[in-house]
């Protein structure tokens, strides 16, 4: 069968583990909030209403891409790009292009972050192939001038950080939408996440601290992650409306239901009070 990812793909690895998704995109709901164009986040109001279930949405959309056969990964890819223009129409203005090579972006640098924080660093040839697949994506959904190399990347990712982030009221409310419907002890958790694998430009921006104290837990975890206690303890920190979704998540490709994902769109708008 032809699939848009290689069975063999450190890609595969990467998203085919609930832990490490959790991770990818703790970081990216962090340096995405400080995006430029966040704005287009709260365009419908449903990402500040349910961040956790646009997330999962993502996620769902993503996990399709990395394991769907070439024609189910390209109907995936083409159905967010048909929403995105959907939500363009309505606001009446594009979507920058840098703000979809930025998204891009955040699934490469966090792909690789989150796997390295969790399992062991990745060679130089795995980390071009997660930006090379997600260069696909991208090429598939149309978007101009993405780099086409993995050292390209490394140069149009610094210059990302530098240009496209700033705090702002939008980052804000995000975070407190976050801290609402995550609860305490969970947004403590995610804020420590996310300090973990951001750079330090988003770390600074958001108050994150210059350190995070997970990597012994971690260490600990990583070893003792197969056994019953371990397993009671990661699942007793979900939210419990959506811990069947995460944990399914752990699920191998080929027990994933055939059903196509809930419609979301990562750009979406609401007055910020």
């Amino acid at each position: 069968m032809d699939y848009f990812v290689a069975p063999t793909s450190i890609v595969r690895r990467i998203w085919g583990k609930a832990d490490t998704v959790l991770f990818i995109f703790a970081g990216a709901a962090a340096e995405f909030a400080l995006n430029k164009a966040v704005d287009w986040l709260y365009f419908t109001g449903r990402l500040p209403a349910d961040p956790l279930g646009r997330l999962f949405s993502t996620v769902e959309y993503a996990r399709r891409i990395v394991f769907a056969d070439r024609a189910g990964a390209e109907r995936a890819i083409d159905s967010i790009a048909a929403i995105h223009a959907a939500v363009e129409a309505k606001r009446g203005v594009a979507i920058p292009a840098w703000a979809y090579r930025d998204v891009l972006f955040l699934l490469i640098a966090y792909s690789i972050q989150a796997f390295e924080a969790l399992e062991r660093p990745l060679s130089e040839a795995e980390k071009a192939e997660v930006a090379e697949t997600f260069g696909r994506v991208g090429q598939r959904m149309g978007v101009p001038n993405l780099p086409a190399t993995y050292a390209a990347w490394l140069v149009a990712r610094q210059q990302h950080l530098a240009h496209d982030l700033e705090a702002s009221p939008y980052t804000t409310d995000l975070y407190r939408q976050y801290h609402k419907h995550l609860g305490g002890l969970r947004y403590y958790l995610l804020r420590q996440a996310q300090a973990l694998v951001v750079p330090p430009l988003v770390r600074q921006l958001l108050g994150l601290g210059r350190w995070s104290w997970l990597p012994l837990p971690l260490l600990v975890y990583r070893h003792t992650q197969r056994l019953a206690l371990s397993q009671w303890l990661r699942t007793s920190l979900l939210p419990t409306a959506y811990r069947a979704q995460i944990l399914s998540l752990d699920t191998p490709p080929f027990e994933m239901p055939a059903v196509a994902p809930r419609k979301a769109c990562p750009f979406h708008r609401q007055k910020v009070g």
